[in-house]
């Protein structure tokens, strides 16, 4: 399975570079000589700087605008106690303390102040401590406080 740390975003000099949008937190994925996957095939990062906080990227190949930019899932570092992946929600049933079964995580978006967990039944919800009680990936579910939906 793979997982997207990213995708590549406008160009940044004429030399090739890009500015890489939706970024991996971790520094070492767009790190001088890391590999990514782009279209299932390895590419090697050959220059990587920041630019207004973001990564600023040249692979060893041409790569089109809004193409994602991947790692084999195994490739990841086991995340440490109460963290986890993005793609590791996806997919969780989420409930509220009293058992109320509020949908499922459709995707995790990044927010101005926080990661929101947007459900199929059209709720957001913020992922904070706040809001988020209990993620129980081995039970394939999330358990949020009550009163952090409308009505």
């Amino acid at each position: 399975m793979r997982v997207r740390v990213g995708k590549v975003g406008k160009p940044h000099g004429l030399e090739g570079a890009f500015v890489v949008e939706e970024a991996s937190e971790d520094p070492e994925r767009f790190a001088k000589g890391a590999t990514l996957l782009v279209e299932g095939e390895a590419a090697r990062v050959l220059e990587s700087k920041r630019a207004g906080g973001r990564p600023v990227i040249r692979l060893d190949r041409e790569v089109l605008r809004g193409t994602a930019l991947e790692l084999d899932r195994d490739e990841l570092p086991e995340p440490a106690e109460g963290e986890y992946y993005a793609f590791q929600l996806v997919g969780l049933d989420v409930e509220e303390e009293d058992g109320a079964k509020l949908g499922r995580v459709a995707e995790v978006s990044s927010g101005p102040a926080n990661d929101v967990l947007e459900l199929d039944t059209g709720l957001a919800l913020p992922l904070v401590d706040a809001c988020v009680r209990e993620v129980d990936l081995d039970g394939g579910r999330i358990v949020v406080r009550t009163g952090f939906t409308p009505g």
